[in-house]
C-alpha cells in the first residue's frame, strides 16, 4: 500500500468544517491503496471541540504531533482575553471591536505573513525531512487554511525533488473575502500575492474546492490543477432515528458571522408572524454555533426572539440529526465582493439531510450552481425580498399540508467515498510520474 504524508492544522479533537475534509479522506484512504500518515501540531489554537470524530478514523493511523508556538497568548494580552479561546473569522460576540482588536488583525495581517503559524514551518521541515528518510512516502499533502502550512510542503520539495506535493486549498488566498479585512499595506498584500503564486507555482498538482477558485489559481499557471469539493459522509445519518420536527424550523449551522445577516429574512419573517395564521406560533428559528452579536440584535428587533433558539457549538453528531429533522435548511452566503466562489461545506451535509434549502447568496455563484443542478432547494438574492417572501409562504404551507420534502438528485456524487476515490486517483497519477 501507498504512503501519503497530510500536513494539517486542523485535526481531531478540532471541531468545524476546517477538520472534517481530511478526516473523512483518512477514513476512505485505505480503501483505495493508500495509507495516510498524519501530521498535525501537538498543542493548536482550536476554536472549538469535538471528540465526536474520532469514530471516523482507524484505530491505528499514524498521527505525528510535534509542538507548535502561536503568538495567541500575546493577542490575549493585548486584548484582555485571557484563557478565551481564538474565534474563528472575524466576529464579535457581545460587543463591537475596540481599538486593541483592530490593532491584533493589522499586525497579523501585515507582520504574521502568511498567517500566525508560520513559526511552525522550519522546525516542521527539519522533523519531515528526517521522518521521511527513515520512513519513505509516496506521496505529500499540505492543506490550508492556514497557509503557512503549505510553505511546509515547499520546504520539503527542496529536499525531496522526485517527491510529489499536493497542494490542498479549502478556502482561497489573496481573494478570500476577509483579505481586505486585514487592514493590509500595498507591501504586506504584495507579499500575500508573491506568496500565493510561489505555493502555486511550486505543487506538483493543486486540489481546490470550487471551480471559480480553480480558474482564479489557473491564472498563476500552475503545474496541474484539480477539482474535489467538499461533501458529506452517508454513514454519518445510518440508522438515524429522527422524526420532523413538529414546528415551522428554519435551522442554520456553524459560524454565523455580520456580513451573513439576512436582514431581509428577518423583517420577511415578522411580517408573516401578523400576515398568516398560526405563523408565529409555528416559526421555530434554529441557530448553532458561534454569532456574530450583531445578527443576535436585528433578532431582536424584528420581534422574533421568542421564536429563536441560539445554541452554542454542537459535535458533529448531533448536528447532522438537527439538519435531519428540520423543515428547512438555511444557508446563508457572505455578502461581500469576491465571494463567489465559496461553497459552505454545510451544504453537501444539507443535500445528504434532504431537507429544502433556503440559500441566500450570489445567484450566479458556486453554491448556486451545485443547488440548482441537484434541485436541492432554492437561491435568492441577497436583496430579493420578493422571491425570499414568495419561498417562506410557500414552504410554510407545504408544511401546514405535511407535504414539504426535497426532491433532489445527483448528489452521490459528493459522497465523501467517492470524493476519495476521485483523490486516490489524483495521487496514483502523481506518484506514478
Amino acid at each position: 500500500m501507498k504512503r501519503v504524508l497530510i500536513i494539517t492544522y486542523y485535526w481531531v479533537p478540532s471541531g468545524g468544517s476546517g477538520v472534517q475534509r481530511w478526516v473523512k479522506f483518512a477514513k476512505y484512504l485505505r480503501q483505495f491503496g493508500w495509507e495516510p500518515i498524519i501530521y498535525t501540531p501537538l498543542n493548536p489554537e482550536f476554536p472549538a471541540i469535538d471528540k465526536s470524530l474520532e469514530k471516523d478514523l482507524p484505530t491505528d493511523l499514524q498521527v505525528i504531533k510535534m509542538p507548535i508556538w502561536e503568538p495567541y497568548n500575546i493577542y490575549r494580552n493585548l486584548t484582555g482575553k485571557k484563557n478565551q479561546p481564538i474565534n474563528a473569522g472575524f466576529i464579535s460576540e457581545g460587543k463591537k471591536q475596540g481599538w486593541k482588536d483592530k490593532l491584533s488583525i493589522w499586525i497579523r495581517g501585515n507582520f504574521l505573513i502568511p498567517d500566525p503559524r508560520r513559526f511552525w514551518i522550519k522546525p516542521s521541515v527539519r522533523y519531515l525531512q528526517s521522518y521521511i528518510q527513515d520512513n519513505p512516502v509516496d506521496a505529500i499533502i499540505t492543506t490550508g487554511p492556514p497557509h503557512s502550512i503549505h510553505f511546509i510542503g515547499l520546504g520539503l520539495k527542496k529536499h525531496f525533488p522526485n517527491l510529489p506535493w499536493m497542494a490542498d486549498f479549502r478556502d482561497p488566498w489573496t481573494n478570500i473575502y476577509y483579505h481586505s479585512d486585514l487592514q493590509l499595506t500595498k507591501w504586506a498584500d504584495a507579499v500575500h500575492h508573491r506568496l500565493e503564486k510561489q505555493i502555486v507555482q511550486g505543487a506538483d498538482t493543486v486540489l481546490v474546492v470550487s471551480t471559480r477558485t480553480r480558474d482564479e489559481f489557473a491564472k498563476h499557471k500552475p503545474k496541474a490543477i484539480e477539482l474535489i469539493t467538499n461533501g458529506y459522509d452517508s454513514e454519518d445519518a445510518q440508522q438515524l432515528d429522527v422524526k420532523l420536527d413538529s414546528k415551522f424550523s428554519i435551522a442554520h449551522i456553524g459560524l454565523f458571522i455580520e456580513s451573513q445577516n439576512p436582514k431581509k429574512l428577518w423583517k420577511v419573517l415578522s411580517e408573516l408572524c401578523t400576515e398568516l395564521p398560526d405563523f408565529a406560533t409555528d416559526l421555530h428559528i434554529h441557530l448553532i454555533g458561534k454569532i456574530d452579536f450583531s445578527i443576535i440584535q436585528h433578532i431582536k428587533q424584528a420581534g422574533l426572539e421568542a421564536n429563536a433558539t441560539i445554541a452554542p457549538y454542537m459535535p458533529h453528531a448531533d448536528v447532522i440529526k438537527i439538519q435531519h429533522a428540520s423543515q428547512v435548511l438555511l444557508l446563508l452566503l457572505v455578502n461581500k465582493p469576491n465571494t463567489e466562489s465559496v461553497i459552505p461545506g454545510k451544504l453537501f451535509e444539507y443535500f445528504n439531510a434532504r431537507r429544502p434549502i433556503l440559500a441566500i447568496g450570489h445567484t450566479n455563484g458556486d453554491s448556486a450552481a451545485l443547488i440548482n443542478s441537484t434541485g436541492a432547494g432554492a437561491i435568492v438574492d441577497f436583496d430579493d425580498e420578493k422571491s425570499l417572501k414568495s419561498f417562506v409562504v410557500e414552504a410554510y404551507q407545504q408544511y401546514k399540508k405535511g407535504t414539504l420534502t426535497c426532491n433532489s438528485s445527483n448528489i452521490e456524487q459528493y459522497s465523501r467515498r467517492n470524493l476519495t476515490h476521485k483523490l486516490s486517483n489524483i495521487l496514483n497519477t502523481l506518484s506514478q510520474k
